[in-house]
């Protein structure tokens, strides 16, 4: 009896250091992938690649940028009547900072209030997209005119997806509640840090747009378009090293009940995860948009044109592939198993196509909410700074409408980003253990209700 006790303690021990191990390690693994691939010579070039090539945009961004402020307001001390920085600049900078403080506070009513938050932004956004669409018909120019409809389109159709989708909030919310229940250590501080991350470098780019704006040549408007591009990757690379960090974390408690430091994880992806993570914020959005086009396509051609049925069909085959090397959802493993974003995207569709839970995860609101959520902000800041200079200077309105549209867009994807996160890594955990005692009936039942449907 006394050995039997005493090996059980051995036992005991030894987990406890194993867990320990598994907290202290780099790269974490708790199991092998489902699917094993080994990391090869050209993925870790490729990797490579894309990290020398975001920093170095960045820098030659950065450098552009502040060239093009300078020579800005050189420009406009000269007494030109074409750019006005006390006029241009005030209503941008409050609007970015507006759509700052609207997205931290929406992402705290999201955690607090799922259900609520998940209904809201699909009843809302409608209308504040269609209240954008309106102050741009009221600024009247040929560009404001284009943006207006376009916005009041959107609108409208964001209304007929809610009526669409109505029956699938209770799901969405329940899944958000289970996964973000127990936020991980430091959750607060890491969104105000990429809060105020996004504030500045906001600020930044905005100062070197206002600065091609002051002369508007042909060359400007191409330095406005780059410094958007460099502006939409290096967004998405701040949310997704939130992303990779956060569902690393939140997937080690899902699957083995272990706590991992937060602040450890992000140093390891800051280590040893930045070419995968730039690899991802490259194609996901691209792949995405793809895949979302590809169904939209499927809904308008139904089955009663042969022709056009055929189109739409190899258009969803060629999204379907795409999106197997391409999903957010790839992220988790890249985290936990410092696989590269294609890989890790190939092995996690694979094991969800094997567990049946393809349908789930295309019918889950989670990630339309995120989106959804976003445009909330964005119009907001967009009427913020698009109504301010249709008052004061009504020949910058369209231009401070779009940057500040397109900036709270951003900042509120960013600061979702945690909660976007628990809900990946928790269908990841779920798919690779299906039977751990850590998950509720959250997802069985909703596979139930999905077959019952289907039948």
């Amino acid at each position: 009896m006394d050995r039997a006790r005493g090996s059980n303690l051995q036992n005991n021990n030894s987990k406890q250091i194993e867990e320990q191990r598994i907290q202290s390690t780099a790269i974490v693994k708790v199991q092998e992938p489902s699917i094993k691939i080994e990391p090869t010579v050209g993925g870790q070039l490729l990797r490579k690649l894309f990290q020398i090539i975001f920093y170095i945009q960045l820098f030659l961004l950065s450098i552009l940028i502040i060239a093009l402020t300078i020579r800005g307001l050189i420009y406009a001390a000269g007494g030109t009547d074409r750019f006005d920085p006390k006029q241009w600049y005030p209503p941008l900078l409050v609007s970015i900072a507006s759509g700052g403080i609207v997205s931290f506070v929406w992402q705290s009513i999201a955690f607090h209030y799922p259900s609520n938050s998940i209904k809201s932004a699909f009843w809302l956004t409608p209308l504040l997209t269609c209240a954008l669409g309106v102050l741009h018909i009221l600024i009247g120019s040929s560009l404001s005119l284009a943006a207006g409809t376009i916005a009041i389109v959107s609108g409208v159709i964001q209304s007929l997806y809610a009526c669409w989708v109505n029956s699938r909030f209770d799901y969405a919310s329940k899944i958000l509640e289970v996964s973000t229940s127990v936020p991980p250590d430091k959750t607060t501080a890491f969104v105000i840090v990429s809060t105020i991350t996004c504030l500045a470098y906001s600020s930044f780019s905005v100062a070197g747009i206002g600065g091609a704006t002051a002369t508007g040549t042909d060359l400007d408007v191409l330095f406005i378009v780059l410094i958007l591009l460099s502006f939409t990757w290096s967004m998405q690379v701040i949310k997704n090293m939130l992303y990779v960090t956060i569902s690393r974390v939140r997937y080690m408690t899902f699957a083995c009940g272990v706590d991992t430091d937060t602040r450890s994880a992000f140093r390891d992806t800051l280590k040893h995860l930045v070419g995968s993570v730039c690899i991802g914020s490259a194609f996901v959005p691209v792949i995405g948009t793809i895949r979302g086009s590809a169904r939209a396509v499927n809904l308008v051609a139904g089955d009663n044109d042969e022709f056009l049925f055929s189109c739409a069909d190899c258009y969803s085959g060629f999204a379907s592939t795409l999106i197997t090397y391409g999903n957010r959802w790839g992220f988790v493993h890249v985290g936990v198993y410092n696989k590269g974003f294609i890989q890790a995207s190939a092995d996690i569709w694979e094991m969800f196509k094997r567990e049946e839970l393809i349908t789930l995860i295309d019918s889950d609101l989670t990630g339309v909410f995120c989106f959804l959520s976003g445009v909330t902000v964005g119009s907001i800041s967009g009427i913020i700074g698009g109504t301010w200079e249709l008052i004061m200077h009504k020949s910058y309105a369209t231009e401070v409408s779009i940057y500040a549209f397109f900036i709270g867009y951003f900042m509120c994807r960013i600061a979702l980003a945690w909660q976007q996160a628990s809900v990946s890594a928790y269908y990841v955990a779920y798919a690779e253990n299906p039977q751990s005692a850590r998950f509720d009936a959250t997802i069985p039942v909703r596979l139930e209700q999905l077959h019952r449907f289907k039948v």
